[in-house]
């Protein structure tokens, strides 16, 4: 994707010199991209791209390849960005070479409605990442919530499966906020899920033993209802934090915005009373926009990140109960 891009910039370029000599600016562009390429490069190798069973992108080396997250999203904003930055001078040279000559009178109609279908597109796409971005801070909530239940609850059994299960809980929610410097995301961290699932398990073992001895216990019936949830509530955060916006969704938004630019600056250079500074800013007001976008579909990279602290406090909770 990296190369087609960098080849799509080298295009560009030639075609606007040739329609100006005075496109020199864009020029760092160029070198901006062949960075990105010399950057990206290890990552963007495999030559085979297959769809799994699952749906997911197989590359030739046996990975999954999970395209746009595969790279950091400030490179993929800076992509998009100079994609739509180019389109919209690409259009603006293209107009006014068309300038003088029979043009339609709908351009300015066009414009409008194309600008109105993005600015629709984006509002959806922005409701998409915040609806996702609540449901994962949610999820941190509910998943604390259950383990702190879970925590109180275990001090109603009797020993040793109360001071074994107090003890599982604590590592079962240190686990949670140790992963927090590496910058991903829980579910991006296979060892710590398999450590959580084991200790599901043990815990369910605890269960399973004291049932054994009297299937008749209150506390051990309020227990295995708690367990139940917080086992429920790891798979829903989980779930949550997998769920990203489309690949297709925000590639389709970063076409339509750079169509949009490129129209915009097409019409703009159609009339000579006009000029491209109103082109350029509406062009980085949408890619403001779209970064915050790909900032809220990224749980625990960029600027906007999901607050840790109620499974911060539940840990401390934890930590103070007396064996």
């Amino acid at each position: 994707m990296v190369r087609w891009f960098t080849n799509f910039i080298e295009v560009l370029l030639q075609q606007s010199e040739r329609i100006s000599p005075r496109v020199i600016f864009l020029r760092p562009f160029r070198l901006l991209s062949l960075r990105f390429c010399r950057f990206l490069g290890p990552l963007s190798h495999p030559s085979v791209i297959l769809l799994g069973d699952s749906g997911n992108v197989v590359g030739s080396r046996g990975g999954v390849v999970e395209h746009l997250y595969n790279y950091f999203f400030l490179v993929v904003f800076l992509i998009g960005i100079a994609i739509v930055f180019l389109a919209s001078e690409f259009g603006w040279r293209l107009g006014t070479r068309t300038e003088g000559q029979a043009a339609s009178g709908n351009i300015s109609a066009l414009e409008q409605s194309i600008l109105g279908l993005l600015a629709l597109i984006v509002g959806f796409t922005f409701l998409m990442a915040l609806t996702r971005f609540e449901a994962r801070r949610e999820a941190v909530l509910n998943e604390a919530n259950a383990i702190g239940t879970t925590a109180l609850r275990a001090r109603l059994l009797p020993e040793p499966h109360r001071t074994e299960s107090l003890k599982l809980l604590r590592e079962y929610a240190q686990i949670r906020i140790d992963y927090i410097p590496t910058g991903k995301s829980f579910a991006e961290l296979p060892t710590l899920i398999e450590r959580s699932n084991n200790i599901q398990e043990a815990l369910w073992q605890q269960v399973k033993a004291l049932s054994a001895k009297d299937n008749n216990m209150v506390p051990t019936g309020l227990f295995i209802q708690a367990l139940n949830e917080m086992i429920d509530n790891q798979g829903k955060r989980l779930s949550a934090l997998r769920n990203y916006i489309p690949d297709v969704v925000l590639l389709s938004l970063f076409g339509i915005a750079a169509v949009a630019c490129g129209f915009a600056g097409y019409a703009s250079g159609l009339d000579p009373l006009r000029t491209r500074l109103p082109v350029f800013i509406t062009a980085f007001v949408v890619c403001s926009v779209l970064f915050v976008i790909l900032d809220l579909d990224r749980p625990n990279v960029g600027f906007i990140t999901i607050s840790q602290q109620p499974m911060i406090d539940t840990v401390a909770s934890l930590s103070a109960f007396n064996e």
